[in-house]
């Protein structure tokens, strides 16, 4: 197993972060960006080797991507990355409506011109942005400028790592169903519903947002699990 690895981000990330973090994040690049797919096994010596060093924290990188939902450790098969059910991803994108309106609505007050102006600023970045991954990240960094003033880090952490879970799935999302413009659309009618500190609105919206998502990307995986 070869993972494509960025060597300038390798060099940034070494900067400011240990080892197994590095590892995670590379390999969650990978997996989110459909370079190793669900149900490949990763193999702890293999990927050591190819990073020059020992098993150690690449052991401490796949618990970290575990607790992500992203791998499997299985004591007989090692790491197994997971495949989500359409069940599973509905199930995910309820749990999400629950807690990003419940952050919104704990957020919106909070929410200062300068938050605001910053979400406005990175839905103008999306509108250009060069490809998919840099998409989805600019995604995650809207929907958090807007969740990150509740002042709730552990709900802001779980949101995260959901929204982790289903990114390799948005791809399919955008690239396959060419819902950026759609997604976009929603994007910017959220962020004008909490600069007028409309908090039912802002509530509708990231329901309907998310509920459209789910809709899609499920009835895509159920039509494909039927192939």
């Amino acid at each position: 197993m070869m993972i494509n690895i960025d060597k300038n981000l390798c060099s940034e990330l070494k900067q400011r972060k240990t080892t197994p973090t590095i590892v995670a994040d590379i390999l969650r690049a990978a997996i989110l960006k459909g370079e190793l797919k669900g149900g490949q096994q990763l193999i702890q010596a293999d990927i050591a080797e190819q990073f020059g060093m020992s098993r150690i924290p690449v052991r401490e990188a796949l618990k970290q991507l575990e607790a992500e939902g992203l791998i499997k450790l299985n004591p007989n098969k090692g790491a197994i990355i997971t495949e989500l059910s359409a069940d599973e991803v509905k199930e995910i994108y309820e749990i999400r409506s629950f807690l990003e309106t419940g952050a919104i609505e704990f957020s919106i007050m909070n929410l200062t011109v300068d938050d605001l102006n910053r979400a406005e600023k990175i839905l103008k970045d999306i509108d250009n942005a060069p490809d998919v991954n840099k998409w989805l990240d600019l995604n995650w960094q809207f929907h958090s400028c807007l969740y990150f003033p509740a002042n709730r880090p552990r709900l802001l952490s779980i949101i995260n790592n959901l929204h982790i879970n289903v990114a390799r799935y948005m791809r399919i999302y955008l690239e396959l169903m060419n819902f950026e413009e759609k997604s976009q659309e929603e994007h910017y009618k959220i962020l004008s519903a909490c600069r007028e500190q409309n908090v039912q609105e802002a509530i509708n919206l990231i329901e309907k947002h998310l509920e459209n998502a789910s809709v899609t990307l499920v009835s895509y995986l159920n039509e494909r699990n039927k192939e």
